[in-house]
């Protein structure tokens, strides 16, 4: 359950959170990720357990694999019939990156969970990597994915690059309040309504859930997720209000 990440969102304490990503020191084995820093004096160490806990989530025995470029197979995924998948096209002979275009609105929606919350990718990105994919094929499947791990796991990726952007700023404020890090000096931000999974974020890609169907763009290009049942009175309901829809409810529904 992931409600509490999704629904509640922090101040983010940027000068802080660049502190925690350049004193950051990652570690980890196949059983255990352990992240050490330092900010504003305060030590902080933590586990993925300890991370689970203080941000109120599950750490489980789900996927916690974290790989961009390499395509190998795994015990649900094989990368030419991932591909097919998203892409919706059998016809595909080799395993690439699916473009936001081909794939369904409902497929759509689970990609923005994934590069908004998961492993942040920050602006708008057309296509998406195998990692993606995985993360998608396992919620869509509702196969267990162990959030934690893979937070930290990205977290490791974010320091090992140049120029990316700082991720889980508002997770973070959290954690820093957990080790009694002083943040009461200075003033937090508001979480930028771009770089978060809400309302704003679905308008800008132009999906929308009505009656129980999925949607994607506008107009004469609007188009249905073929996977779902249209209700009868959609054909009545063709030029509802697109604004009229509870985004967590919908959040609520990827995620149980």
């Amino acid at each position: 359950k992931w409600e509490s990440l999704f629904k509640r969102r922090e101040l983010v304490h940027m000068d802080a959170v660049k502190e925690f990503y350049a004193k950051l020191i990652m570690s980890h084995t196949r059983k255990k990720d352990v992240a050490k820093s330092k900010v504003r004096g305060v030590e902080i160490v933590f586990d993925h357990l300890q991370l689970a806990s203080i941000l109120g989530i599950p750490s489980n025995n789900g996927i916690c694999e974290y790989t961009k470029e390499v395509w190998e197979e795994s015990k649900y995924t094989k990368p030419l019939e991932i591909t097919r998948r998203f892409a919706n096209d059998e016809s595909i002979m080799e395993a690439r990156r699916v473009k936001s275009v081909e794939m369904k609105p409902f497929q759509r929606f689970i990609d923005i969970l994934v590069m908004k919350n998961m492993v942040p990718c920050f602006g708008k990105r057309d296509t998406t990597n195998y990692m993606d994919l995985i993360y998608m094929d396992h919620l869509i499947a509702r196969r267990l994915v162990n959030l934690p791990r893979v937070m930290m796991r990205h977290m490791s990726y974010v320091i090992s690059v140049k120029d990316h952007e700082l991720p889980y700023g508002d997770w973070l404020t959290r954690i820093f309040e957990a080790f009694g890090v002083p943040l009461v000096d200075k003033k937090g931000e508001e979480p930028k309504k771009y770089d978060f999974f809400e309302e704003t974020v679905l308008t800008m890609y132009k999906l929308i859930r009505e009656n129980g169907v999925w949607w994607v763009g506008t107009g004469e290009n609007r188009r249905r997720d073929d996977d779902d049942e249209v209700p009868e009175e959609e054909a009545e309901e063709e030029e509802k209000d697109q604004t009229e829809f509870d985004w967590e409810a919908m959040i609520d529904e990827a995620i149980e």
